[in-house]
């Protein structure tokens, strides 16, 4: 099997890699984060409040990109995004106070995720869109997800490299998470290079008056969608999922990066069969039929009794909760003319990112209440209703009926009523 499809340009092979790369310190600190900020004293509550600011900013940055940076060179905003992720990374080595810290969360783009939740998405999906011919984009994509994935997993594996190396060297085992953090900082400089070979001197928006003049419309349907899904797994982010089982079952950062160094390679695998199976069975009926298997997982662990169950369900629902991912991608970059695709990429991903931002407080207050993974089915209620209602607007074909009726925008805002009420609940029940 080939590693890119045959139509792939060397651009795309290149973005491919940086996503890689991205995946890996990705990996690395959405681990480290937690672990970190609760050994340097930090509740709960004021990690996951660090965790919703690092959601909010990258949101906010995204959006920015995609709709005000439509008339600017590709490259260049790349360029502008590697100088931010540097900062970032040496700001998080620097300070130590809380309120610097989210200050630094908010404008930066350290990602909490093991997913891509990053103001360089917009830029890399447009420019991917046009690095294959048409029959190879789903495919370019899912190797596009699959080495940011497997890249992620390895980041989290060798999260306790560092560590272990700053004790051995002397330093108390918070001075030595916090000096990690300089890998963030250094990746950032090797996205810079990879970046600067770049081909394509397209604008974003070249010949566009406004960044969505002609798929306004279907832009804005999907994201409301895709938010309530986004939103679901606010509550379940891998920062949030480590602290968790630091809280539940006292696991070690490097047992838990052990673990999701296994569960990002579970989800890598995934991308490369889902191709071939929307090729099969239709995008909407492998975006839903695997992913409500991999929400009953995520609840069923909240109840497990010990962490070897807990992790199994966790590892088990890796198998099946991105192969929508490329799906998703390679759809929404269709339906847009090419001068529109990164303030489509940033539109439907901004909302999500934004609806994911909302969540992790929520998260954080349930885990200081009770060491109960209320996230976890919250987070996995909200995604199972997005599948159902996305099951029921689509089709079994593959062109995705995804207009929405006027009864979404009513069951949407329902279910984040229901997410309230179960926070609120359990906090009262505290």
């Amino acid at each position: 099997m080939r590693v890119f499809p045959a139509t792939v340009t060397p651009d795309g092979r290149r973005i491919v890699g940086a996503r890689a790369l991205r995946g890996l310190v990705d990996g690395f600190v959405s681990v480290l984060l937690a672990s970190y900020l609760s050994d340097a004293g930090f509740s709960p509550f004021q990690v996951s409040a660090i965790v919703t600011g690092t959601l909010l900013g990258s949101a906010v940055l995204t959006l920015g990109i995609g709709l005000m940076g439509y008339g600017i060179h590709r490259r260049t905003l790349l360029l502008i995004s590697c100088g931010l992720m540097c900062a970032t990374g040496l700001g998080f080595v620097t300070i130590t106070a809380f309120w610097p810290l989210l200050l630094v969360a908010i404008v930066g783009t350290m990602n909490p995720s093991s997913g891509d939740v990053s103001v360089f998405l917009p830029v890399e999906q447009a420019l991917l869109a046009e690095a294959a011919e048409d029959h190879d984009r789903t495919a370019l994509f899912a190797r596009y997800n699959l080495g940011g994935l497997f890249a992620a997993a390895v980041g989290s594996l060798s999260v306790g490299a560092p560590l272990a190396l700053g004790v051995a060297l002397g330093a108390t085992r918070v001075d030595a998470q916090r000096w990690s953090f300089l890998v963030y900082a250094v990746v950032a400089v090797a996205l810079l290079w990879l970046y600067l070979g770049l081909r394509s001197e397209q604008q974003a928006g070249r010949g566009a008056s406004s960044p969505l003049r002609e798929s306004r419309s279907i832009v804005f349907r999907l994201s409301a969608l895709f938010s309530l899904d986004s939103f679901g797994g606010g509550f379940v982010v891998q920062s949030l999922l480590t602290l968790w089982l630091f809280e539940r079952f006292d696991l070690s950062v490097e047992v838990a990066g052990a673990i999701f160094f296994v569960a990002g390679l579970l989800s890598a695998l995934s991308q490369l069969a889902a191709p071939r199976l929307a090729a099969r069975i239709g995008l909407v009926n492998t975006m839903v039929f695997t992913h409500l298997p991999a929400n009953g997982l995520l609840m069923a662990a909240a109840f497990m009794p010990n962490a070897y169950l807990a992790v199994g369900c966790l590892l088990t629902r890796m198998l099946f909760s991105s192969m929508d991912v490329p799906a998703r991608q390679s759809y929404t970059m269709s339906v847009v003319p090419p001068a529109e695709r990164a303030a489509a990429a940033s539109v439907t991903n901004v909302p999500r990112s934004l609806a994911a931002a909302l969540a992790p407080l929520g998260a954080g207050a349930m885990l200081e209440a009770t060491s109960f993974g209320w996230p976890l089915i919250v987070g996995g209620a909200i995604k199972a209703t997005y599948d159902i209602l996305l099951w029921l607007q689509g089709d079994a074909a593959p062109r995705i009926a995804f207009a929405l009726d006027e009864r979404t925008p009513r069951v949407i805002a329902a279910v984040t009523a229901g997410a309230a009420l179960a926070l609120a609940g359990t906090l009262t029940q505290a």
